[in-house]
C-alpha cells in the first residue's frame, strides 16, 4: 500500500523530530522533583511487582492496550528511580531526580487523562 502525500510528510516531520531529540538527549539530564508519599509508593509497587507469565505475541496488540502497556512499564521505571535514589521529605513527600523522558511520561500520561 503506498503512503499518501501527507503521510509522507508526517513521517519526515518524525524524522526530523528524532533528529532534534538526539541532539538535545546530551543537553539534558535528571531533574529534582517532589512525588507525594502514596503515588511514590505505587510507583515502587509497580517496579517491584512480578507480571505472571511472559508478554507473548505482542502483533495483536492494539494501540490502546500497546499505551497502557508503556504506562505501565514508564510508572515502573520511575519506582526503581525512587527505590535507587528517592528520599523521603516534609513528612510523606520523595524526593528524587527523574530523567527528563520519566517526566515527559508522566507529563503525558496526565494529557492524555485529561
Amino acid at each position: 500500500m503506498e503512503e499518501s502525500a501527507q503521510y509522507a510528510r508526517y513521517r519526515r516531520d518524525g524524522a526530523v523530530l528524532a533528529e532534534i531529540g538526539r541532539r538535545l538527549e546530551p543537553q539534558v539530564s535528571r531533574l529534582p522533583v517532589r512525588i507525594p508519599g502514596d503515588l511514590a509508593a505505587a510507583a515502587v509497587a509497580a517496579w517491584e511487582r512480578d507480571e505472571p507469565g511472559d508478554l507473548g505475541d505482542l502483533r495483536g496488540e492494539t494501540h490502546e492496550q500497546r499505551g497502557v502497556r508503556d504506562q505501565a512499564g514508564a510508572l515502573a521505571l520511575i519506582g526503581l528511580a525512587i527505590t535507587e535514589r528517592g528520599t523521603a521529605v516534609d513528612g510523606d513527600a520523595v524526593l528524587v531526580e527523574l530523567d527528563v523522558t520519566e517526566i515527559a511520561a508522566a507529563l503525558t500520561a496526565a494529557l492524555e487523562a485529561r
